[in-house]
């Protein structure tokens, strides 16, 4: 089964055991030796790459002199870490972090040149990406991949769905997708979605030439107050996570310069529909 990587919890946890560490004065090495521990379990704790017992978090605790409310506090935020979320039923045909990190998004903002966001795909036009992009895949792992991008489309709905700001290249709404009906369904599934209060959906325009997105896809991932924001893009070589504050802060900057260059939200809701009605011709 592959590894969905860590949630933000689980994120969070391991700074908060090494910040405990550090403040006590204790080096990898020592604690590791009082503890009965590798120096290589400890540094995958503490960089959330291996989920601690309770016991694990409670032992750290007592050796860093933690008071009883924060040892407690920590102990329940290592069982929340380790809740199975959606995403962990979808295990065989989603590998990397992002699908955790997303669905505990309070903000996400996206910029897409080449095709509809994941999140704002209807079923046949993610049929047709993903056949497109593997065609070696059996009927029946495209069904699998296609219900698990279908599933990632419950978090932007409902009483606590995140704020969804996504910033779509012109190219994307005029490129044929599929047999006929495909892109004009597709379109219209984005237009069902405009005016709900959590969305925000921004094109750019053709026009527009050169500009700040061109070296590829991009999102940028919010949290709670408590946890830094994120960047995230993906390529067939792989995954990228950013987490360095000044690479945020050029993600930020590149989205915001983009939006600065797109139509409005108004003003794109009204292409989409023209570029929808194009794709209805015969």
């Amino acid at each position: 089964m592959a590894s969905m990587g860590p949630t933000v919890r689980h994120r969070r946890l391991g700074r908060e055991l090494r910040g405990l560490r550090e403040k006590a004065s204790l080096t990898l090495e020592e604690v590791a030796t009082r503890l009965g521990w590798s120096t290589a379990k400890l540094s995958r704790i503490e960089n959330a790459r291996t989920m601690p017992s309770g016991t694990d978090i409670a032992n750290a605790c007592d050796l860093y002199g933690v008071d009883l409310p924060t040892k407690t506090a920590l102990i329940q935020l290592g069982r929340d870490a380790g809740r199975r979320g959606w995403w962990t039923a979808y295990s065989d045909v989603l590998a990397g972090a992002y699908v955790g990190l997303e669905a505990e998004a309070t903000a996400i903002c996206t910029w897409e040149p080449l095709l509809v966001p994941g999140l704002l795909q209807d079923e046949e036009y993610a049929r047709e990406i993903i056949h497109a992009v593997r065609p070696e895949l059996a009927s029946a792992e495209l069904d699998r991949r296609v219900d698990a991008r279908m599933a990632r489309k419950i978090s932007i709905v409902g009483a606590h769905a995140p704020t969804l700001h996504v910033l779509m290249d012109e190219c994307v709404l005029r490129r044929p997708v599929g047999p006929p009906g495909v892109m004009a369904r597709q379109l219209g599934e984005i237009l069902q979605v405009v005016d709900r209060p959590n969305v925000t959906i921004q094109v750019l325009p053709l026009r527009s030439g050169a500009h700040g997105g061109l070296e590829g896809a991009f999102s940028l991932l919010s949290f709670d107050d408590e946890d830094p924001d994120a960047g995230y893009t993906g390529c067939p070589g792989g995954e990228i996570y950013v987490e360095a504050p000044d690479q945020v802060r050029n993600l930020k900057l590149t989205f915001e310069r983009l939006t600065g260059a797109c139509l409005s939200p108004q003003e794109s809701a009204v292409l989409i529909a023209a570029v929808r009605s194009e794709h209805d011709l015969p």
